[in-house]
């Protein structure tokens, strides 16, 4: 699957963005648990952000983002959304959960990012082996029996990735609070090949 997108670097042309490879830590385990041994994954973390910061050049981007785009996305880590949608800093909005779906929470930041920061296209990604697909809505019950608690929160657990597209498509389409719902479309992005399937909404 090819997603087209103006591009804002050439002016009156546009880019084809292929989907590419996926590229993860996993592929450097040996040396990310060295680094690891000699603190937490959170150190880690602040001794890359000091690196970062050291060359860090303000890119006096506004908060609006260029492509005019947000993308809904599972958390999965194998999933590299700006190496395989082609995005650059500042492209889009990226919001992701667990599974990709359209929660209440889904819907206030899009509505967020369409009322107040002038995004007009949804993009809703799920992917092939989510972890919600080896989960069910028992995993509340079983919360609940260890903690004492239920949540108040579903799962969103589901069986038919495709169906499920489909269903938070229509979450978004349907709900009162969208200013743009002309373009919304949503995806299966393959973690073994990289590709995207479009998913009829029909």
């Amino acid at each position: 699957m090819t997603l087209f997108f103006p591009s804002h670097h050439k002016t009156g042309t546009a880019v084809t963005s292929t989907v590419v490879g996926m590229t993860t830590s996993a592929s450097a385990t040996t040396a990310s648990e060295g680094a690891i041994r000699g603190g937490t994954v959170t150190d880690r973390l602040v001794d890359a952000n000091e690196r970062y910061a050291s060359a860090f050049a303000d890119p006096g981007m506004d908060a609006r983002p260029v492509l005019h785009v947000a993308v809904v996305a599972c958390m999965d880590a194998r999933l590299d959304l700006h190496a395989a949608l082609g995005l650059e800093l500042g492209d889009c909005h990226t919001i992701r959960n667990a599974g990709g779906v359209v929660t209440d929470d889904v819907i206030r930041s899009l509505t967020i990012s369409q009322r107040k920061l002038g995004t007009r296209s949804v993009v809703l990604i799920h992917h092939t082996g989510c972890g919600l697909e080896a989960i069910t809505e028992d995993f509340r019950t079983e919360l609940e029996m260890e903690v004492g608690q239920r949540p108040a929160w579903a799962v969103e657990a589901f069986r038919d990735v495709d169906q499920d597209v489909r269903q938070s498509m229509q979450r978004v389409r349907t709900s009162p609070f969208m200013l743009h719902t002309d373009d919304v479309r949503g995806f299966v992005f393959d973690v073994k090949t990289g590709l995207l399937r479009e998913i009829d909404p029909a």
